[in-house]
């Protein structure tokens, strides 16, 4: 079947390429999970014989991976030890200004970032920085984006910066088998953190200015809240007058919706109160809600049958709902999600403005807050179990610190040290840090699994795996003529025209997508010109992370997008004039840094 030839690549060839448009496709189009696209190709190209299972698994058992892997039990190291809530208690500071907060966010965030991977620093910090926000009266968007911007700037500065980096140096390890050192990118990385740092202060004004969803929740405006009466109330049978239930401390009832789905708008005092019914008011939430202990209301998540099963010791807590969630274009009663996890959604906010209508029929979209009435869950297995639909960032885990603060600190530093000097390669340095964590106790086994990316890890080896295909397959090699021959096999032109394709791309599916795919084409640039392959590989390992001007193409600027109460387009602002001015500084710095 691939001897079959059509545009001079044989059928296992356009297979791949199908599969990657598909990729795509899905993901600009499709509310689908990354992971599950990305795992759906692979399965394509194991069925259709394109890589074997053998070239399959290498993927989930590659470089790549493992470093991941690894570096995840590390942070878990890091997090449970009191070592990254001290950095982040004492780095900060204390800003007197906003341009005096900019600059005391940006560096040491950049710094972090390099250290510690750029998404690990951003969802450590996000609380941090809506405080900052309140204390000096601005909206969270605007720290927010510059945390986002630092955190990803500074990651390009090492290999452990950035997943991108992380899987490139794995794919230069398999074609030359030397590793890379974890500060390759240093020199030029550094240049473009301290340019796209210049940039983002001397350009302020660009950052948009978005009410926080908290301010929505916290205000005084009406907000609509669903209750339900029990069978059992002592409210049936009464009207709505009698029962005192039109207008309540902190808001008023403006629609009954019965059992059996009738709406009843306007209530009128003289309206009989049903069991089953559930009751819209609006007002103030936590006004409202009282209504549960005085009048005996219920949570309308299902039908409740004895008011005992009220529960006093439920709290208040906001939510995001995050890119690929299985909540998005579902109404909450279109879904089990409330069922599962004991919770009732009391409000909905978008871009820091309240949802009118019934929360929860509302249609939800990726971004935004909900209001969630949740059980007295530990916070970790609240976020643990509703991980892949919504994000708390209101967590208020405060570790111990003591001997194992200073153990996890020091086995960090010795880390680097032995990369650095290549004592070791990186993934013995990471696996056997790793080890260390565990065996010193600074994490523990049982907690670990709940740092671990486990979508990440997947879309790292499929994507390792889509490597492998486009060289094998000749599309890389064909790509790569067709270019040459483009830009008449000028090596300048050539790198210039793939990290413009290749930071293009990472605006639409990721960094790592992108990096996989236009690493075997540059790869085999390289080795048709005859030139050294380290500045095409450079300069598409920065290229790839320049990916500034929408929320899908950075973690770091999806971990944002719900708390700032950003637009989609709001990224594109500053984003796009960063990524033009930053991919020729890129190009620039590289070719001088690693001659062709």
């Amino acid at each position: 079947m691939s001897s079959i030839i059509i545009l001079g690549l044989n059928l296992h060839a356009w297979i791949t390429i199908i599969c990657i448009l598909g990729i795509f496709l899905v993901l600009l189009r499709l509310h689908i999970p990354t992971e599950v696209v990305f795992l759906a190709a692979l399965t394509i190209l194991l069925v259709t014989g394109v890589v074997t299972e053998e070239e399959g698994m290498a993927g989930f058992g590659s470089e790549p991976v493992v470093i991941h892997a690894a570096f995840f039990v590390i942070i878990a190291g890091l997090m449970q030890s009191g070592v990254l809530y001290w950095l982040t208690k004492h780095v900060l500071g204390d800003p007197k200004n906003y341009r005096d907060a900019l600059v005391r966010l940006s560096v040491p965030i950049a710094v972090l970032g390099a250290l510690l991977n750029a998404v690990n620093i951003v969802a450590l910090f996000i609380d941090a920085v809506k405080i900052w926000a309140r204390k000096l009266n601005i909206a969270p968007s605007k720290l927010l984006l510059p945390l986002s911007y630092a955190a990803t700037l500074g990651g390009m500065c090492t290999l452990l910066g950035s997943s991108s980096n992380i899987l490139i140096a794995g794919l230069y390890l398999s074609k030359t088998g030397q590793p890379m050192n974890i500060f390759a990118p240093l020199v030029p990385g550094l240049v473009l953190t301290v340019v796209g740092i210049l940039m983002v202060i001397a350009m302020r004004k660009l950052i948009p200015d978005r009410v926080s969803p908290e301010q929505s929740f916290e205000s005084t405006s009406d907000y609509t809240v669903e209750l339900l009466v029990p069978t059992d109330n002592e409210s049936v049978g009464m009207t709505v007058g009698e029962a005192k239930l039109k207008q309540v401390k902190g808001g008023s009832l403006i629609e009954i919706v019965r059992f059996d789905k009738e709406i009843i708008m306007p209530v009128e005092d003289d309206e009989f109160i049903l069991g089953g019914d559930r009751l819209i008011y609006a007002g103030q939430i936590n006004e409202i809600l009282n209504l549960k202990k005085t009048h005996g209301l219920v949570a309308a998540d299902h039908h409740v049958y004895n008011i005992n099963e009220i529960d006093s010791n439920r709290k208040m807590r906001t939510a995001y709902v995050v890119y690929g969630s299985d909540l998005i274009g579902k109404r909450i009663t279109e879904s089990d999600f409330e069922k599962d996890n004991d919770m009732v959604l009391v409000a909905v906010a978008r871009q820091g403005k309240r949802v009118n209508g019934q929360p929860r029929e509302i249609k939800l979209q990726a971004g935004d807050t909900l209001l969630l009435e949740c059980p007295p869950k530990n916070d970790e297995l609240l976020q643990e179990s509703t991980k892949h639909s919504l994000t708390f960032f209101d967590s208020h885990f405060v570790p111990q610190l003591g001997p194992r603060t200073v153990t996890a600190a020091i086995l960090l530093v010795l880390m680097f040290i032995l990369s650095s000097f290549h004592v070791m390669p990186l993934m013995a340095v990471m696996m056997l840090t790793a080890g260390a964590m565990l065996a010193t106790k600074c994490c523990r086994m049982k907690n670990v699994t709940k740092y671990i990316e486990w979508d990440l890890l997947l879309i790292l080896g499929t994507t390792v795996v889509f490597s492998i295909a486009i060289t094998k397959t000749g599309i890389s090699y064909n790509v790569a003529n067709y270019l040459l021959s483009f830009c008449g096999h000028n090596p300048y032109m050539v790198m210039a025209l793939m990290c413009l394709l290749a930071s293009v791309t990472s605006e639409f599916v990721s960094d790592v997508g992108s990096g996989a795919i236009f690493f075997p084409i540059v790869w085999q640039q390289a080795e048709l010109l005859g030139c050294n392959p380290m500045p095409f590989v450079m300069s598409l390992m920065l290229s790839v992370t320049i990916s500034f001007s929408s929320p899908i193409g950075s973690n770091t600027h999806m971990l944002i997008y719900g708390p700032g109460s950003f637009k989609f387009t709001d990224f594109a602002r500053l984003g796009i004039l960063m990524h033009l001015v930053l991919l020729v500084i890129c190009l620039i710095v590289v070719n001088i840094i690693y001659p062709i």
